[in-house]
């Protein structure tokens, strides 16, 4: 394993559900397993504290901004009073995607 490298057993990330891995959030859709820079881009919320919503989206706790799991793209910005331009600010810097394999029951992120 290298340095840059990051895991999580995969028994504890059953569907739905959403870890912790260093800089990252790691979560199950179905299955399909994904990794995001782990800070919301509004107000820096740990996104490893959030949840995975009906449409697959990543829910920061903090003020709800969704993002999509696929892209790292901002779905729906902030759920806070006059902050209209919150989803199109945070569009201009994405969630970081990153790659993620499973080995040996722990899923790696690189």
């Amino acid at each position: 394993m290298t340095e840059n490298q990051q895991t999580v057993p995969i028994d504890s990330l059953p569907p739905g559900t959403l870890a912790a891995c260093g800089d990252y959030v790691v979560g199950n859709i179905g299955g399909a397993y994904f990794a995001l820079d782990r800070w919301c881009r509004h107000r820096k919320g740990d996104l490893a504290e959030g949840s995975i919503d009906a449409q697959g989206c990543l829910v920061c706790p903090l003020h709800g901004a969704r993002y999509d799991v696929n892209t790292g793209q901002a779905v729906e910005g902030p759920r806070v009073p006059g902050k209209g331009l919150a989803k199109l600010m945070m569009n201009r810097r994405p969630l970081e995607r990153k790659a993620v394999e499973i080995r040996d029951g722990a899923l790696f992120v690189r």
